[in-house]
């Protein structure tokens, strides 16, 4: 017998479907360029599943990481110590001095998104109080926020927000899931995790961020007949299967 809250998924999961096929074209566009690969970052070596420490950046989430009562979670940079800071800026370091092309992708995968996320908080804890992230204006002349500085230095290279994302996380595993894992410091984005992915759980985490992200009013509302999504399936539709089709069938997967 169907339990009564897998049932009730499924009632709401058609009447979703139902609802994002009545009103095809909710999304203004449906494409997007193809994110590329940047040449010997897919390097990898499948026997060394050595884990890496996580721990100093899962004790700063854990600090300061609160939960609304809609689901978001707020990072409270006012309220961080120069003692973490201090604790921040050591586990960046700390992740810049490691080989990480000679580890296995999941290893691979967890590194990228903390290391990600690790940057985001530590550039705006760098420039706070500040109103919104796109106003750390250190990308250049004609570029808001902070995506395209180069942050830290890894295997000789000097590396960007923007490269982590876009030629190293999107293209080499090519899983639209990334974008519930990376954090842009924006009420808008998924929330970021008040625990640091790792090699075991990455896959765990980025399928139940997908969830929370796509049944809160950030990522997905339906009223009065008429669905509204997060720009984030028109920014990334590539990654959505570039299609209106795409997004509905990834949606409908976790609502």
């Amino acid at each position: 017998m169907i339990g009564h809250r897998i049932l009730a998924k499924i009632c709401r999961s058609a009447a979703l479907i139902a609802v994002l096929f009545a009103v095809s074209g909710f999304l203004s566009s449906w494409s997007s360029s193809k994110p590329e690969v940047w040449e010997g970052w897919d390097a990898h070596n499948p026997k060394n599943t050595k884990p890496i420490d996580h721990s100093a950046w899962g004790a700063v989430l854990e600090k300061y990481i609160s939960t609304d009562k809609t689901g978001l979670n707020r990072f409270a940079y006012g309220k961080v110590s120069q003692a973490d800071k201090k604790t921040l800026k050591q586990y960046i370091a700390a992740l810049s001095k490691i080989e990480i092309t000679d580890r296995a992708r999941s290893v691979q995968l967890a590194y990228w998104i903390n290391l990600y996320n690790a940057l985001t908080v530590d550039v705006v804890l760098d420039h706070y109080p500040v109103k919104s992230i796109r106003d750390i204006d250190i990308s250049g002349l004609f570029a808001d926020g902070p995506w395209g500085k180069a942050l830290i230095t890894i295997e000789g290279e000097e590396i960007t927000l923007d490269d982590i994302e876009h030629q190293i996380l999107r293209p080499i595993w090519k899983d639209p899931r990334i974008h519930y894992g990376v954090n842009c410091a924006s009420i808008g984005c998924p929330n970021l995790l008040k625990t640091p992915f790792t090699g075991k759980t990455a896959q765990a985490q980025l399928e139940r961020a997908a969830s929370d992200f796509i049944n809160s009013p950030r990522g997905l509302t339906i009223k009065n007949g008429k669905a509204t999504v997060s720009k984030l399936y028109e920014w990334f539709a590539y990654d959505f299967g570039n299609s209106e089709k795409g997004v509905i069938k990834h949606l409908t997967r976790y609502a």
